[in-house]
């Protein structure tokens, strides 16, 4: 049966694809119908395996998806009542991340398709955050039949990527951070005031009731206009901890005296501005149609808030943003199923003796 693609997009075949996501600390498998549909989508968490070290711990993350990843395959496969059959291709994400997480994925998409001589696509998990946008609803719909060129902010706790986005499969890099990922920021100053992992949404819990302008954090200059830097404003956070008392620590926490809400908002603030400002600039300086964001961090209610204000603000042109359902922020296969189609469909494939890949880029 063949089930339209309502993307706005001409191309119709069907397509169904078993995808793969371990590229980090989740272990997830999806069945993916013509690049939207998603008939499953299923992942195993490790966020109460790693809160205890305050972030991803390498070596028990692979051992974890060693544990998980067949068990997950199948679910996926039954929930979506998929028989082997019914397969077109496997996708899974061959980088970039943490090079056990990735081997666990891609050996077993390997052994899925060499028993069933099946097509294997290695997929840039960076690409998978763009198409969580064509996925069910298609928020990339509102963008029209052509949505191309468009601009993508990829935002995670291993990624902060301004891309240009010119065709499926055409992607030009113009922006990224030169030290720690927004995610990756987030965490850390987390750590800092005591607020636990994942710190995005710790931070952002405890920003509500904080006041943002009370501390200024530095931005400081770039010698290219895209990229970003989140080294001074966590180096800001840990001046104002030791100002009001000393950072956390494993027996007492932060000091009562600390202003944590304050902090984290002034945080929040920070990271935020400069993400939405910078995000403009460029879609104004390469007349995208549109703003798609992807990754963890764009699930930040602040930075969907300003972000959308701010493009729709502008005096010459206002940009339509665009963000994933909530569900799709985060890593997940079903994001790395519909950028597999698209590559399926451009007669993508690769061999079984395709190798990881923990430092990929993207454009």
């Amino acid at each position: 049966m063949t089930i339209p693609m309502d993307t706005g997009l001409s191309d119709t075949r069907p397509t169904r694809i078993l995808a793969i996501e371990t590229s980090c600390d989740e272990t997830a498998a999806a069945v993916i119908d013509n690049g939207r549909y998603i008939r499953s989508n299923v992942i195993a968490s490790q966020i109460e395996l790693h809160q205890q070290y305050g972030g991803v711990f390498p070596e028990m993350a692979s051992r974890a998806h060693i544990e998980a990843i067949a068990t997950v395959i199948q679910r996926a496969t039954h929930d979506a009542g998929a028989t082997w059959e019914s397969i077109d291709a496997v996708g899974v994400t061959k980088g970039p991340g943490l090079p056990g997480s990735l081997v666990v994925g891609v050996n077993a998409a390997k052994g899925i398709c060499l028993a069933r001589d099946l097509p294997l696509i290695g997929v840039n998990h960076l690409e998978g955050h763009i198409y969580s946008h064509w996925l069910e609803d298609a928020p990339i719909t509102r963008l029209g039949e052509q949505p191309f060129p468009l601009l993508a902010l990829i935002v995670s706790g291993g990624h902060t990527e301004l891309v240009v986005v010119r065709d499926h499969g055409q992607y030009e890099l113009i922006g990224n951070t030169v030290d720690d990922a927004a995610g990756e920021a987030f965490d850390k100053v987390a750590r800092m005031l005591g607020l636990g992992y994942p710190g995005g949404p710790a931070i952002e819990t405890a920003a509500r009731s904080g006041n943002p302008t009370r501390f200024k954090l530095s931005r400081p200059r770039m010698d290219k206009p895209y990229n970003f830097s989140f080294s001074g404003a966590k180096t800001a956070v840990l001046y104002a901890l030791r100002k009001f008392g000393g950072a956390a620590d494993a027996t007492h926490g932060v000091s009562p005296r600390v202003p944590v809400a304050d902090i984290a908002a002034s945080f929040q603030e920070s990271v935020v501005d400069w993400l939405a400002e910078k995000t403009v600039r460029a879609a104004e300086a390469y007349d995208v149609k549109g703003i798609v964001v992807g990754g963890g961090v764009s699930a930040n209610q602040a930075l969907r808030e300003r972000l959308t204000a701010i493009a729709g603000a502008r005096s010459a042109r206002s940009f339509t943003v665009l963000f994933p359902p909530l569900a799709l922020c985060t890593d997940n296969a079903a994001m790395i199923g519909a950028a597999a189609h698209y590559a399926y469909l451009r007669g993508a494939r690769d061999q079984l003796d395709m190798d990881v890949l923990p430092d990929l880029k993207i454009g």
